[in-house]
């Protein structure tokens, strides 16, 4: 590995940066993710993705809080079987890890897509067993630890490339979850969705959102999350990926101290532009020329490493 080398390994990938596309409502298209690409970015998570073909909710689905924002898409996507195209054309123009999103609404949907997806061309699969808005998916899942369990053990017996699983920051104790889903056969860990949150127009005296409740994401939710992926690299030993209000270099080197192999930025691109991905490996690489470091894996959980 050459002399302040921002590459990384998940699980068996190779990214060229630790910064990662998050999975969300801009990852879906080729044309983005090869607008991305060229901003150095190491790795592209889709949009999550099911079974079938899903609208979404009705509009209000997303508010700015406290610069960060609050949303309740509903999950639109066109199916796995539509998407089949996007998957196959990106992996013909990226070279760079694909990661499929999937999500089901039973233990056998997660498995469907997710082998269609493998099948289609993705590198990987993340599974969304985390979402905080839709019922009957994600939190339903994520929040059980029977359930969850036997999603990914249900998925890794049956696709042969790395699963990652999203976990959730809505639940007690995260480092529980994380060790039931390591011992299902997790490669790596994504930490973390967003947080179950609203918000009330005080005119109306209504919520905003046509959903009621959205997941809330943007810097405000940082060190929320930087101590669930501080507490999570004491526990397990697989890779985790940080995902949670990064929009600089600064919150990047936080979230690597603190254990993370990645990070995924999401919110970040709306609150500036695609140049974030750029701006924030220049940064990491100026940091760990200063710090006399050779690359980004020395530094991964060195804020507690004795």
């Amino acid at each position: 590995m050459k002399s302040n080398s921002l590459e990384t390994h998940i699980a068996g990938l190779h990214l060229n940066s630790p910064t990662m596309l998050a999975s969300g409502i801009m990852s879906y298209s080729v044309d983005f993710f090869q607008r991305i690409a060229k901003e150095g970015v190491g790795g592209i998570v889709t949009k999550s993705i099911g079974l079938e073909s899903r609208k979404g909710f009705e509009n209000p689905t997303i508010v700015q809080i406290n610069n960060g924002f609050i949303n309740a898409m509903g999950l639109p996507n066109p199916g796995i079987a539509s998407y089949a195209n996007e998957i196959k054309k990106a992996k013909n123009v990226l070279n760079i890890p694909l990661i499929v999103s999937v999500y089901g609404f039973s233990i056998e949907e997660y498995e469907t897509v997710a082998k269609k997806a493998i099948n289609y061309g993705a590198d990987a699969v993340e599974l969304n067993v985390s979402c905080p808005h839709v019922k009957d998916t994600g939190l339903e899942i994520g929040q059980n630890p029977e359930k969850l369990f036997r999603a990914i053990k249900k998925v890794k017996n049956n696709v042969k490339k790395p699963v990652i699983v999203k976990l959730s920051p809505n639940v007690t104790n995260i480092t529980e979850f994380a060790t039931i889903a390591v011992e299902a056969g997790a490669d790596a860990l994504t930490a973390t969705n967003t947080i179950h949150a609203m918000a009330i127009d005080i005119e109306s005296t209504k919520p905003i959102l046509s959903n009621i409740f959205g997941g809330f994401s943007g810097p405000p939710i940082k060190p929320i999350i930087l101590r669930c992926v501080y507490e999570l690299f004491k526990t397990v030993t697989v890779p985790i990926i940080g995902s949670g209000g990064i929009t600089n270099w600064r919150d990047a080197i936080e979230f690597m101290l603190a254990g993370a192999s990645a990070i995924q930025i999401g919110t970040a691109i709306a609150l500036q532009n695609t140049k974030v991905f750029n701006d924030i490996n220049k940064g990491i690489k100026s940091y760990l020329k200063k710090k006399r470091f050779k690359n980004v894996e020395q530094i991964v959980g060195l804020s507690q490493k004795i």
